[in-house]
């Protein structure tokens, strides 16, 4: 996806996804476990990264570079004048992973999150392009799943969407936006959405985050989602956070929500622990309780400073059939995060 908002901070921008149709298991495998073994043998071998380019610096490099002159070139379309050195400020990452439970087998996923600068265009105008989860991006009923898809609840299918977004100016403790696109396949599914947002809170103690989104989809017709959040910072080092949400639509079976609570430890030397507590529910579903568990992940950097390495495991309860009994699912997970424009460390997991 390439997402053009200059005014979206690189710790904000995080979500948006996608998954081109041409990947297949075996070739995001390959990736995964060539990184693997890459990363494997230099963390054991206590080694600093070679001086010279090697052929993962020379990958890096050529979609860096594809990726801010794509901005440029779709930019300078529209008459604008900026030197280069505005579209190298491109940034975010791309992820590929192999997952796996009891429950739903291997499921491969490449998935990316890049914010490029248009001034031509206006500074609270962006255009996205990628592939989405719906309840994700439009309905905002379900978590957002960073880099990865979520292993708990109902699965989604990804959809490749095309739209514009409008960010009006932050203010200390609101703000609102508007989102308009379609989903670019047969028959087109046309969406718009909007989203207002009420902060309040100590950002270095507990804040509390209140949102409420109106939307639009030709597939779910008329919906709001309401979402809340508390962060509670434990230390400089360790974040709390819950998260629930409910939506309801014209074509929801009751309200659609979810429930969350994760933890977040950041460590020295680039690596951090995360676990999550999740339960996610339809109420007037043939199974209103879908499903619930726990997951572990743990990330460090590996090679190189913009490279990171996630694992997870878990287990969860899942149930889609009135009459099936709910078993529990264990699972595993393995991935990689390359940053672009930015080496910034993240606490927060990509797999969950």
């Amino acid at each position: 996806m390439l997402c053009a908002s200059p005014m979206k901070s690189r710790e904000e921008h995080r979500g948006t996804i996608g998954e081109p149709h041409t990947l297949g298991a075996r070739t995001c495998l390959r990736v995964v476990v060539l990184l693997w073994l890459t990363a494997v043998s230099s963390v054991g071998r206590g080694e600093e990264p070679p001086s010279s380019t090697t052929w993962i610096d020379a990958a890096h490099a050529s979609v860096y570079n594809r990726l801010w002159r794509s901005a440029m070139g779709l930019d300078r379309y529209f008459g604008s004048q900026a030197p280069a050195s505005v579209y190298q400020e491109v940034y975010g990452s791309i992820a590929p992973a192999v997952l796996w439970d009891q429950f739903r087998g291997f499921q491969e996923k490449l998935r990316f999150d890049i914010n490029a600068p248009l001034p031509q265009l206006s500074e609270r105008v962006h255009a996205v392009l990628g592939r989405v989860n719906r309840d994700e991006y439009v309905a905002g009923r379900a978590p957002a799943s960073g880099a990865f898809q979520r292993q708990y609840g109902p699965q989604l299918d990804d959809q490749t969407i095309l739209g514009l977004v409008y960010r009006a100016p932050a203010r200390d403790r609101d703000s609102f936006g508007v989102d308009a696109g379609v989903r670019v396949r047969s028959p087109l599914d046309p969406y718009v959405k909007g989203d207002y947002t009420y902060v309040r809170g100590v950002p270095t103690a507990v804040l509390y985050t209140f949102r409420q989104s109106l939307f639009w989809q030709q597939s779910e017709h008329l919906g709001t989602t309401s979402r809340f959040e508390m962060d509670h910072f434990l230390s400089r080092q360790t974040l709390l956070r819950f998260t629930t949400a409910g939506t309801l639509s014209q074509k929801s079976a009751g309200l659609r929500g979810y429930a969350a609570l994760t933890a977040m430890h950041s460590m020295p030397r680039r690596r951090a622990i995360s676990g999550n507590l999740s339960i996610d529910w339809e109420s007037r579903a043939p199974v209103a309780l879908h499903e619930f568990g726990v997951i572990v992940a743990y990330r460090q950097s590996v090679f190189r400073d913009w490279l990171i390495l996630e694992v997870r495991s878990g287990v969860t309860w899942p149930k889609e059939l009135p009459g099936a009994a709910r078993m529990p699912s264990w699972g595993l997970g393995m991935g990689f995060e390359m940053l672009f424009g930015t080496t910034q460390f993240q606490a927060r997991p990509i797999t969950f």
